[in-house]
């Protein structure tokens, strides 16, 4: 756990939608996140040269946030901190699994000091190269987008009102996400550049060079930015297997499906993913039946596959649509973006996706609101 919480192992953000936040409320995770996350409440989408498009504003919903940005190494302190506090759960670190055996009864996880970990289940939320999927031989299949994220912390000199942007441009989306202020009170947002190619051009500039071209990018709105520490990119791209599930094993979040950060969901809909199994493991221990059954996650598998796929088909198709520079695509695009602003039921439908309650279990949902 040492190396996934040092300051420097993850410089990126994640945006915790509304409805994760309910999942990591549930899990006694978010009061640990709460006072470091800061709200989105207003989302503006802008295209190229042009003006605003589409203004989201939480205000005609309930007034909830769309979701908060928090620091993945904030998260993943906030994970660790509530992990230790659980006396049912043995934590094992640092480790490696070596193999996997599947029986009737039990899987079993090999460590490569050969210690033999047996259970009803084993869930694979082991990321993109996932072992328990390469145990499984699920069929992965998928595409690069020839795109890379370029992620950093950029300053600025008024303050960000809780918005988040996300511009399209040609070269990919330029998003702009609010952050709680800096220890000496600057004001700050997270930068998620997509840029054609694998970044190195961008990250082997100095900061003045770079700034210039932030400053050239960012709405007017923000004064003078400049980048805050170091600068990293990522690869973008899309995978997704066939099945979650074998005898036994479950996959769950990025061992499952992973895609282009354009809607910000990659991590949001992981986290549907593990309350949707809860969800059924929970049902599973009241009713005394075995945790590993086939139809157990059967149902787990028919319960989250159509909602994945729907997401990462949302967003590979806005990855090609903003992407596209055909002239004709251009006019098609603003039209189509500018009647959903002008449809007030077009534009609820869209916000609550951006909210990310529409595949949540809904016993969480009402158990949630209950508290």
């Amino acid at each position: 756990m040492a190396v996934a919480t040092t300051a420097t192992f993850d410089l990126r953000t994640t945006a915790i939608s509304y409805g994760s936040h309910l999942v990591l409320k549930e899990a006694g995770v978010w009061e640990l996140l709460e006072k470091d996350a800061c709200p989105i409440m207003d989302i503006r989408i802008l295209d190229g040269e042009s003006p605003v498009l589409l203004n989201f504003l939480s205000r005609d919903l309930e007034g909830e946030p769309f979701g908060w940005i928090v620091n993945n190494r904030d998260l993943r302190l906030a994970l660790a901190k509530r992990v230790s506090e659980l006396p049912d759960i043995v934590h094992i670190a640092p480790a490696t699994v070596s193999d996997f055996s599947v029986n009737a009864e039990f899987a079993t996880a090999i460590l490569v000091d050969g210690t033999r970990l047996n259970a009803p289940l084993i869930i694979g939320a082991d990321g993109k190269l996932s072992a328990v999927r390469k145990y499984m031989k699920a069929p992965l299949h998928g595409w690069m987008y020839g795109q890379c994220a370029i992620v950093c912390v950029v300053g600025h000199q008024n303050p960000h009102n809780n918005a988040a942007i996300e511009h399209f441009r040609s070269e990919g989306p330029f998003a702009v996400l609010p952050m709680t202020d800096g220890p000496a009170g600057e004001h700050r947002s997270s930068l998620v550049w997509s840029v054609e190619g694998d970044g190195k051009a961008e990250l082997a500039c100095n900061d003045d060079t770079f700034n210039a071209a932030l400053q050239a990018r960012f709405p007017a709105e923000y004064g003078a930015v400049k980048v805050l520490g170091p600068r990293a990119a990522w690869p973008l791209g899309l995978q997704h297997v066939h099945s979650y599930i074998a005898p036994r094993m479950a996959l769950v979040a990025e061992a499952a499906h992973a895609m282009h950060p354009i809607a910000g969901q990659g991590l949001n809909m992981g986290l549907r993913d593990v309350a949707e199994i809860a969800a059924l493991l929970e049902v599973a221990q009241a009713e005394g039946r075995d945790a590993g059954a086939m139809d157990l996650l059967q149902s787990y598998q028919r319960r989250r596959h159509f909602d994945n796929m729907a997401m990462m088909a949302a967003t590979d198709a806005l990855t090609r649509l903003f992407s596209n520079r055909l002239p004709l695509i251009a006019p098609l695009r603003k039209l189509g973006v500018a009647l959903v602003q002008a449809i007030p039921p077009a534009r609820r439908f869209f916000m609550r996706q951006a909210m990310g309650t529409a595949g949540l279990v809904p016993e969480l949902m009402k158990k949630t609101r209950r508290g």
